[in-house]
């Protein structure tokens, strides 16, 4: 071959090298580096895969090296790639251990076999070298939008052509119904992206809350200047969606700003997602209010907020019970997840008999443990008094003010609440006793008698086996199976425990078993948050109550 000739095939390699690295948009010296690979392989096959042989070639003039190297060390184990210092010195008087001896090689022909296994293994780095790219590209990019085309569907998962990468929006991300084909444009968030075994992927999606949140900020200036902010989304991709706004400009009303003039800003953002109802609502630091404006358009009665529980009890008129619950629940589900609460409706005519029946249980409840007449019964009821032990240990002038009630009166009625107590609690001991639940259970903070005897019933019997529940054991819990909601009773559901009573229960149980340290309860410090923090100037991941 002519030495215009080998100019030339090297010129070609240099270009080759070039041409791969521009169309993958990766570094060139990846693309030379995955070239001295390919050439070291080929050549350990020619020469011996136990040799340590090593290619180098120029990026400037595409001149190939092919060299083995010996390494001088004290103890050689490997012959092909080890050489002993008195040995070395023979040829090189300057070694010295850790010296690389290195042989030139002759340029090795490539046969077929030799071709295919420098074109595989050129591939494959080239290969990582792009997906390393992509993720290191879209890596910081999640919780944006991004344009593509739809390259083509398989079994529901959308492939979608991002230009420099692939996306995929998996077919729980779609819309359902969306009828989607190959070449058409589409816009999704960016959702996730992962390395992979086989990969980067980028999981995109248009059924994420926050794509709703980014599409209202690219619609509406004064959420993308953070003017106003979207303070959390509640979606059913597809049907209907609940998105809380708050403005940090009192002249500027959020909701009116976000559906925009004869609602062409709304309007664009539905059109985009198919049709999806978009109900606009306020935000405000107080729960009721919002929870009121959330469950819109039903009309809210009355609101009673159990804080420990993070849950609300709405009353709501009889006729406007389907449309708060909505359709299959949607409504109120949306304003659940909207709000971060769980809500419970009711109409004012089963509020009122749940009134009533709760009433009657404890007008029953003191009449039998107090021994006294109905009347005075209901009076203690309606004053408020809810449990014996409120009777028995409130301070006497509270059940003085009972009109009626003088203080002989209220020093016989407390005596014969407690007297009552403690013959119940001699009994419940009896019975926790019998049921073999040791004493040391009752040491448990927050724990009373008859949940000890509540435990012997359900085969709790030491801290051990408290401390190896879960809140859903003592509150219980409600599934699905087989479509419907099916209620499983807690061992002290009666008790009325919230989750983080229940939690605190178990986690002092764990501490008393020397399962964990007494540490590990303190609360963490927690500042005071303003309302400019809870909300990012731009809507973002954090900022989203997730469906």
């Amino acid at each position: 071959m002519s030495t215009a000739g080998i100019s030339a095939n090297k010129l070609e390699l240099l270009q080759i090298a070039s041409a791969v690295a521009h169309e993958k948009s990766i570094d060139k010296a990846i693309v030379l580096e995955a070239i001295e690979e390919a050439i070291q392989k080929a050549a350990k096959l020619r020469y011996g895969s136990e040799l340590d042989i090593r290619a180098n070639l120029d990026p400037v003039t595409g001149e190939m090296a092919l060299k083995r190297v010996v390494t001088v060390v004290e103890d050689v184990e490997n012959e092909s790639t080890e050489i002993d210092l008195p040995s070395a010195k023979l040829d090189h008087p300057e070694a010295e251990i850790g010296y690389e001896i290195t042989t030139i090689l002759p340029p090795i022909e490539f046969g077929r076999v030799q071709s295919q296994m420098a074109k595989q293994v050129i591939v494959q780095k080239v290969r990582e070298a792009e997906r390393e790219r992509q993720f290191n590209e879209y890596k910081d990019r999640v919780g944006e939008i991004i344009n593509g085309i739809v390259k083509r569907v398989e079994y529901g998962h959308i492939i979608v052509d991002l230009g420099r990468a692939e996306g995929v929006i998996r077919r729980e991300e779609a819309l359902p119904r969306e009828n989607v084909k190959g070449g058409d444009r589409i816009r999704a968030y960016i959702h996730e992206v992962r390395q992979e075994p086989r990969g980067s992927q980028i999981f995109l999606s248009r059924a994420h809350p926050q794509f709703m949140a980014q599409l209202f900020s690219q619609e509406v200036p004064e959420v993308y200047e953070g003017i106003i902010q979207i303070v959390s989304v509640a979606r059913d991709p597809g049907s209907r969606a609940k998105i809380a706004v708050y403005s940090n400009d009192n002249s500027i009303d959020p909701v009116g700003a976000c559906v925009g003039m004869r609602g062409s800003r709304v309007q664009a953002v539905v059109n985009e997602l198919q049709g999806e109802r978009i109900d606009i609502i306020p935000w405000t630091d107080d729960a009721a209010t919002f929870i009121v404006n959330a469950l819109q358009p039903a009309e809210v009665a009355k609101v009673v907020i159990d804080e420990g529980d993070n849950r609300i009890e709405v009353v709501v008129p009889d006729e406007q019970l389907s449309l708060a619950i909505g359709r299959r629940g949607q409504n109120v589900r949306l304003a659940s997840q909207l709000s971060g609460w769980a809500i419970d409706i009711m109409t004012e005519e089963q509020e009122s008999e749940r009134r009533q029946k709760e009433f009657a249980e404890r007008s029953q409840l003191f009449m039998t443990a107090l021994d006294v007449d109905e009347m005075i019964a209901q009076l203690l009821v309606s004053e408020g008094f809810e449990t014996l032990e409120e009777v028995g240990y409130v301070t006497q002038e509270e059940v003085t003010a009972i009109e009626g009630f003088d203080e002989d009166t209220a020093i016989e009625l407390q005596t014969r609440a407690r007297e009552f107590l403690e013959r119940q609690k001699q009994e419940q001991d009896a019975t926790r006793k019998a049921a073999g639940v040791e004493d040391a259970v009752l040491t448990i903070e927050g724990v009373t008698m008859a949940m000890a005897v509540a435990f012997g019933e359900n085969e709790v019997k030491t801290v051990e086996d408290v401390a190896g529940l879960i809140p859903d054991d003592l509150r219980g819990y409600t599934e699905l199976k087989n479509g419907e909601k099916v209620h499983e009773d807690g061992i002290l559901e009666s008790f009325g425990l919230s989750n983080q009573a229940a939690t605190d229960m178990i986690m002092r149980a764990r501490v008393e078993a020397g399962w964990i340290d007494a540490s590990e309860l303190e609360p963490e410090v927690e500042e005071e948050v303003a309302v400019e923090a809870l909300v990012s100037t731009e809507p973002t991941a954090d900022s989203v109550f997730k469906s």
